[in-house]
């Protein structure tokens, strides 16, 4: 275990304390919980998933027309 020590907004700690307190969690369980959420469900490709989506020459094809698309401002929004 590491100690981590951050500062935070007044405002910003009252928001962590009552989400913690929501869940019935202490502050450091709270901010440990929620920083994992956010890596794992958001933020993170493990290095299968990415070399996957790097190998999928159909997708990557996809991304740059899409991408050339969006810069030649060719497309609709729907």
């Amino acid at each position: 275990m590491k100690t981590l020590t951050m500062r935070v907004d007044d405002s910003i700690y009252q928001m962590i304390k009552t989400a913690a307190a929501g869940q019935k969690r202490n502050i450091s369980n709270f901010i440990e919980f929620a920083t994992l959420q956010y890596l794992t469900s958001v933020q993170y490709v493990d290095n299968s998933e990415m070399n996957e989506i790097l190998n999928d020459k159909e997708l990557i094809q996809n991304l740059q027309d899409g991408l050339k698309n969006l810069k030649s401002k060719d497309y609709t929004i729907v």
